[in-house]
């Protein structure tokens, strides 16, 4: 079962990642994109994710995963309950995220640093 903890050093280790709380919820942005968020109480982690595999992913599982509100829809992004995650999953998701908002040499970087992935 995955918690904040297992993922908020990540909002502040990754490159140009910072985390920010807005309205008393916690984000993770990289400049003013934000690719992780969490609602008010920690158990949904909203993230970046390709907008054309989304479907895909809540149908592989649709217990741990959701798709976002109607008004989030045109946004590449998808919901995920965050106690329903083993903890490098939720890792892998928050680094995947990031991949999605930083320029690729930062990604590439990241995986010579990191060659046993998040976990």
């Amino acid at each position: 079962m995955a918690s904040i903890e297992d993922v908020l050093p990540l909002g502040r280790e990754l490159e140009r990642s910072y985390p920010v709380h807005v309205r008393g919820r916690l984000k993770f942005r990289v400049g003013q994109i934000v690719y992780v968020a969490f609602s008010r109480d920690e158990a949904v982690m909203g993230f970046a994710f390709p907008r054309e595999e989304r479907e895909a992913l809540v149908a592989s599982d649709p217990r741990r995963f959701s798709m976002p509100s109607t008004s989030d829809l045109r946004f590449n992004w998808v919901h995920a309950d965050l106690g329903a995650l083993e903890p490098a999953e939720a890792r892998e998701l928050v680094v995947d995220a990031w991949r999605m908002v930083v320029p690729q040499k930062l990604s590439r970087a990241y995986d010579l640093a990191h060659p046993e992935g998040p976990g």
